[in-house]
Parts: structure tokens; sequence; C-alpha cells
């Protein structure tokens, strides 16, 4: 009979045995696919269920330069990772005043570079279309931009998003589509719809607005499991595996890390997951190479996104 006081005492609060005492599942890092980089999470808008709370206030995370990603850069060529998937998140991304800089030291090295968006006012500046503009003559094939649009209908992405998101999105959306950069777009499994609902929806917009994407391409048109901060998933153990019939290779840890650089730090930080940007478990270090160690499903997103849910924010 197992000894209840060595136990832990909550969910997902011990990195090697869930509460029922069984061991808890982990991955193994199998080499870069995507290295995350989160601009910072200021937001042009606070969106009503953000995984990583951004808001026009929220700046734990703070802006990075691109001094802050060409080490990262430098680590991944001393790894012999070449032609990998750099990818943005924020907050939103085009607030980084170096954003398009970043880009440009991204291509420049033969990576391809995957930014996520609202496609609002912060990607619409005038500075921010010539550069990327710029970019674009050279580097066209190396870009690709994700546009959350939460629903295919004004009104439920305006209940996520704000009055007036949608539009604006959309604005953007066909500034991407008219100028010829290639477009994915990102939306929420919120809604009790189908999926084959949902892309029927998200079809309509594409055709109207001629954004070139296949609806049933689950790798351009992306829809999210949800996560609320109240779910109480099951655990994640080593019998899942089979029982699930899915792999630690699977995960997105097992290929993707994130660079993350905290108000007041100084310094970039390397985290497991796009997802949890706060918690201090799931900080790996100030270097890719500390990085690449194991990962324990330790976190109720793991299990609702990741393994459950089959999800991942990488291409």
């Amino acid at each position: 009979m197992r000894n209840l006081k060595t136990l832990p005492k909550s969910k997902f609060s011990d990195p090697h045995r869930t509460m029922k005492g069984e061991p808890r599942a982990w991955v193994k890092y199998q080499g870069t696919k995507t290295l995350w980089f989160n601009t910072g999470t200021l937001c042009n808008i606070e969106c009503l269920n953000c995984y990583i709370e951004s808001s026009p206030t929220n700046d734990r995370l703070v802006y990075l330069s691109v001094e802050d990603v060409v080490p990262y850069l430098d680590e991944l060529e001393a790894a012999g990772e070449n032609g990998i998937e750099i990818a943005f998140t924020g907050g939103e991304p085009f607030l980084a005043p170096d954003m398009v800089d970043i880009m440009e030291a991204v291509v420049s090295r033969g990576h391809t570079v995957l930014v996520l968006t609202n496609a609002m006012k912060p990607l619409m500046r005038k500075r921010v279309q010539n550069g990327l503009k710029a970019l674009q003559e050279r580097y066209n094939e190396q870009m690709r931009f994700r546009v959350s649009l939460d629903h295919y209908s004004e009104d439920l992405h305006d209940v996520e998003r704000g009055r007036g998101a949608f539009a604006a999105a959309l604005i953007g959306l066909s500034w991407l589509a008219a100028e010829g950069f290639e477009l994915d777009l990102a939306g929420r499994t919120v809604w009790g719809e189908s999926e084959a609902v949902s892309r029927a929806g998200y079809a309509g917009i594409i055709e109207r607005f001629k954004l070139g994407i296949d609806p049933a391409d689950t790798t351009r048109l992306v829809l999210f499991p949800e996560m609320k901060g109240t779910d109480d998933p099951p655990e994640i153990t080593n019998a899942c595996w089979d029982i699930l019939d899915t792999t630690p290779a699977a995960q997105m840890c097992s290929n993707s890390r994130m660079i993350v650089k905290r108000k007041g730090a100084g310094k970039t930080s390397v985290v497991a997951c796009t997802l949890i940007p706060y918690d201090e478990r799931f900080e790996l270090g100030d270097t890719l190479e500390d990085s690449r160690g194991a990962v324990s499903l330790n976190h109720p997103y793991c299990a609702t996104f990741c393994v459950l849910g089959g999800g991942s924010c990488s291409a």
C-alpha cells in the first residue's frame, strides 16, 4: 500500500508524480523544429480569454531587440540547426519597435519566419508596411503571417476581441493578401461548432476577401483547442501515450522552445512552451543549450492544449 503522506497534495504540483502517485509523463527534446520569440506581452487589445493575458497594460514580458535575438541565431548555427522555423508571438509583435529588423536578421540567416498577429493598427502603420514590403522583395518565400480570426462571424469574433476588432482585422488581412504575403488563419473551437461547420464558415471569408487559403488545410487554417484558467483536466501519465494513441515526440515541447525577456530581468531566458511564460518551473536557462533537457508535463495546459487537444502553435 502506498504511503499517502508521500503523495502530492494537489494536481500538477509534483514534476515526477501525479496526485494519485503515478509516474508523470515527460517529453524528451528531439531537436529544434520551431524557435519561438515572445516579442512582449503588450498588445493593442485585450482579449476575453488570452492564453497569456496580453493587454495594453501587461508588460511582464518586455519588447525584444535585435541584440536579444541574434545570440540564439548564433546558437542554432553552431548546433548545425539550419533553415529553422523562427516564430514570433506576443502580445502583438508589430508593437515591438525592432520587429521588422528582427525579421530581417532571421531571414538573412536562411531561416523562415512565422509571425502571429491580429493584423490591426500596429501592422497597418506605414513604417511597418514599408519595412515588410522591402523584406518581401528579397525574402517573400521565407515569411508567413498567421492572423488571429477567432470566428468567421463579426459578432462572435468581437465577443473575444472587442467591438470593431473583426472589421479592423479584415483591413489588415486584405492588405497582406493584396500585397502577396503568405497567409494563414487561426481560429478557436470555443463556440461548440463541429470542425466541418467552422471550416465552411471560414471558407466564406477566405473566398470573399481572396485570402488564398485552403480551409481544409489544417496547417493553413488552424483551429486551436480552447483553454481556460478554471479548466480541471486529468494529469498525463506514462500510460496515457498508449491510451490516447499519441507519443511524446508529437508534443510541441519535443521540438520547440520560446525566448522571453522578463521585466526587470535585464536578459532573456528560455522557456519550454509558448503557453506557459510565467511559471518558473518551465524556465530552462539562458541559452538553447541549457534548455535541451526533458520537460515534465506538469501544467494543466500540457493536458488541455497539447496531449488531449492535439494542439501545436508551430506551422
